[in-house]
C-alpha cells in the first residue's frame, strides 16, 4: 500500500448527495489507497447498501458517524479527497455514493467467488446477501463429502472438489472463501494459489501461508468480539 490518497487534502465542508451530484465523477487517483482508508471506505459503503435496503434516499455524514463510530470530520475528509460531490446541508445521496465509492475501490461490477464447505457456515454464507449486496456473486460451492455432493444449496449444486481447477478457471473465479475445517484449510488454499485465485476469505481458525502476491482475509467472530469487548472495559 502506498500514500493515504488525499490525505495532504484540506478538509471540505461540502457533503455528498444533492441535485448536482448525479453525474460528478470522483477525481483521479494514482495511488492505492492506504490500508486504513480501504478499510474506511469499505465500513462506509457496508452502511450504505443497509442505508439503501431501508429505502434512504439520503444520509449526513453523523449518521454514518453513528452506524461506523468514526468522526464525522474524518469521514467528510476520507470523501472530500476524492472530489466534490454535493452541496452543504443536503446530505449524501445514497445511490450516488455507494456508485462512486465502489468506483474509488474499484469493485464496480460483478465478480464471481467460489465457496469451499457445504456444512452449516457454508450453507448460510450461500444463502445470505452479504457478498451479493456488494457486487459478489457465490457461482460454485465444493466440498469433498460424498453426502453433500449433488445436492442443493439455494439455486446451487454442491460440486465434488475434484472439479474445483476447471470451474476455477470457467466460471472467472476471483475470490476463494473458505468455510471448512481449519485442517482442510492450507490445503485448500494452496489449490486456490495453483489454480491462479489472488483473493482468499478464511473463515476457518487456521493461520494460512500464501504467496506475497495473495490476499488473504481471515474473519473470526471471537477476534471481533475480543477488540469490542476491549474497548467495553477500558
Amino acid at each position: 500500500m502506498t500514500r493515504e490518497a488525499g490525505a495532504d487534502l484540506g478538509l471540505r465542508d461540502d457533503v455528498l448527495g444533492g441535485p448536482d451530484s448525479a453525474g460528478l465523477e470522483p477525481k483521479p487517483f494514482g495511488d492505492r489507497l492506504s490500508l486504513g482508508v480501504a478499510a474506511r471506505l469499505s465500513r462506509y459503503l457496508q452502511v450504505l447498501t443497509q442505508a439503501r435496503k431501508m429505502g434512504k434516499d439520503t444520509i449526513s455524514s453523523q449518521e454514518l458517524s453513528d452506524y461506523t463510530h468514526i468522526n464525522s470530520t474524518q469521514i467528510r475528509r476520507d470523501l472530500s479527497g476524492f472530489g466534490k460531490f454535493g452541496k452543504r446541508g443536503v446530505g449524501y445521496n445514497v445511490d450516488s455514493l455507494v456508485s462512486q465509492i465502489r468506483k474509488i475501490l474499484r469493485t464496480s461490477g460483478q465478480h464471481n467467488i467460489a465457496l469451499f464447505g457445504a456444512g452449516n457456515l457454508g450453507q448460510a454464507i450461500a444463502s445470505s446477501d452479504i457478498f451479493a449486496d456488494h457486487g459478489f456473486r457465490v457461482v460454485s460451492i465444493f466440498d469433498v463429502d460424498p453426502r453433500r455432493i449433488g445436492k442443493k444449496v439455494g439455486s446451487l449444486e454442491v460440486r465434488s472438489y475434484d472439479t474445483m481447477r476447471d470451474v476455477v478457471e470457467d466460471e472467472d473465479i476471483v475470490v476463494g472463501v473458505l468455510a471448512v475445517p481449519a485442517a482442510a484449510a492450507q490445503r485448500t488454499a494452496d489449490d486456490l494459489v495453483e489454480a491462479g485465485v489472488k483473493i482468499i476469505f478464511n473463515y476457518s481458525d487456521a493461520l494460512l501461508q500464501v504467496p506475497p502476491d495473495v490476499t488473504v482475509h481471515t474473519s473470526s467472530p471471537a477476534v471481533d468480539l475480543l477488540y469490542a469487548l476491549y474497548f467495553y472495559l477500558t
